[in-house]
């Protein structure tokens, strides 16, 4: 096909129509389009954006490009909740389990570690044994039997999102939000939901971090799933600082597996029940929100929901013991408790820095061969705002070798920083709600 063309005329601002998307993703799925045209029209979406039609027919034909998974007339309510990332948010693996275990199906299909993000596969395979790569087959199999199965991305979800995504990762065109958007969504549609609860982070360590950008993402990933048949509604969450206190694959799934027991730290604990209320509500299960946070508080304090991890965990060839015994987890060479500096008020804790501190000490990828150690990070126990005495233990750092610690330290230097006074008004956990009918701000 003639690609310059199209290239030309999205350069120029013009539209593309959805049978040029159409053609277009299934010549570059199949190899008939070059990197090079594609690198450029994706720039040309970046800078010019697309219309509403575009978008749509460019997330379908990224859809169309792979299987999707059907329950055909299965009852069970299913639904699944997406993040756009951050450090120390390990929801997914409290999240996924606690629903299910509150009758609504989950068939959650997750990424790796993205930049200084976080991944839920990743942290997931942490656990000895844990396979995260099923089959569509399964992975819906699990889902029937379960109510819950959690996956990475298959060869036959959008194969044309893979290439894209790899794409974009190098040709600086990521933060453009049509191509966010069609990406998530293209993967989300496929998995048979009935609904869709998104997290989108802003702040300092998200990778949308303005409220502007973050609302605009939110509005138009809603309106895909909207015109799909799949009501979708988001959450708007505070990345400024960590979420809850582990950051670092092993250490994030030892604090995921404590909140499944009910007693993990504030932050994680709403954020969780926030997200798993919209799900019960979506899916029909509850018909409040204070109804839907009460049969997720039972849940955890009936030790329904980690039972549920534990059937996950076995079933995906992972040690079940783990949800009993942390300690089944791959533990750090070397442990060390870094000190306050000086006596005063935390003003910061930097996520971004954070971030990539785990992954410069090997807890994540530099590039996609590599190796991850899921020993490795920070248990950080302060908060903005929070007081601290001249030599007060407020972190430790979880590391493989002296270097790694040395990495470690210097990060906490910076990335924590200990004050007069709190110099700037941390954002709220959980700002907005958003949904087709417009935007709600929740200040909580």
């Amino acid at each position: 096909m003639l690609v310059v063309p199209l290239i030309e005329r999205k350069r120029d601002g013009r539209a593309l129509t959805p049978e040029e998307w159409s053609a277009l993703v299934a010549a570059y799925t199949d190899g008939r389009v070059p990197d090079y045209q594609m690198s450029a029209l994706l720039m040309a979406v970046l800078l010019r954006g697309l219309e509403r039609q575009e978008l749509a027919a460019l997330t379908d034909a990224m859809l169309a490009s792979g299987q999707r998974l059907s329950f055909d007339s299965w009852p069970t309510p299913r639904v699944d909740k997406h993040s756009t990332g951050g450090v120390g948010d390990k929801v997914s693996l409290v999240l996924a389990p606690l629903v299910a275990a509150c009758g609504v199906a989950v068939p959650m299909m997750s990424g790796r570690g993205l930049g200084h993000t976080g991944g839920t596969l990743d942290k997931l395979e942490a656990i000895p044994g844990f396979r995260t790569g099923l089959s569509l087959a399964e992975a819906k199999a699990q889902v029937l039997k379960l109510g819950c199965a959690m996956i990475g991305q298959t060869p036959e979800i959008a194969p044309a999102d893979r290439r894209i995504y790899a794409l974009r990762d190098v040709t600086g065109t990521v933060e453009a939000i049509p191509l966010i958007a069609a990406s998530i969504m293209s993967k989300k549609l496929a998995e048979g939901l009935n609904a869709l609860v998104l997290d989108v982070k802003r702040g300092s360590g998200a990778f949308l971090p303005r409220l502007e950008q973050s609302l605009e993402l939110a509005r138009t990933m809603i309106a895909l799933g909207e015109d799909r048949g799949c009501p979708t509604v988001a959450l708007l969450t505070a990345m400024d600082r960590p979420l809850g206190r582990a950051c670092g694959n092993a250490l994030e799934t030892e604090e995921a597996i404590v909140a499944l027991r009910g007693e993990g730290p504030e932050d994680l604990l709403e954020v969780t029940y926030a997200l798993g209320a919209e799900m019960l509500l979506a899916a029909g299960i509850e018909k409040t929100s204070k109804r839907a946070r009460q049969r997720l508080a039972n849940a955890l304090a009936s030790g329904l929901a980690a039972e549920k991890f534990e059937q996950v965990i076995e079933a995906q060839g992972g040690n079940p013991k783990v949800v009993e015994d942390p300690s089944v987890l791959p533990q750090a060479k070397e442990v060390e408790v870094y000190a306050a500096p000086r006596t005063g008020v935390v003003a910061k804790v930097e996520p971004k820095t954070i971030g990539r501190a785990v992954v410069a000490m090997g807890g994540g990828r530099r590039k996609v061969e590599d190796e991850v150690d899921p020993t490795v990070g920070f248990v950080i126990t302060v908060k903005p705002g929070d007081k601290v005495l001249a030599g007060e233990p407020i972190a430790s750092v979880f590391a493989r070798d002296p270097g790694g610690m040395k990495l470690g330290f210097e990060a906490l230097q910076q990335a924590i920083v200990v004050g007069d006074k709190l110099t700037e008004k941390p954002l709220p956990l959980i700002s907005h709600r958003v949904t087709t009918h417009g935007v709600e701000e929740l200040k909580r």
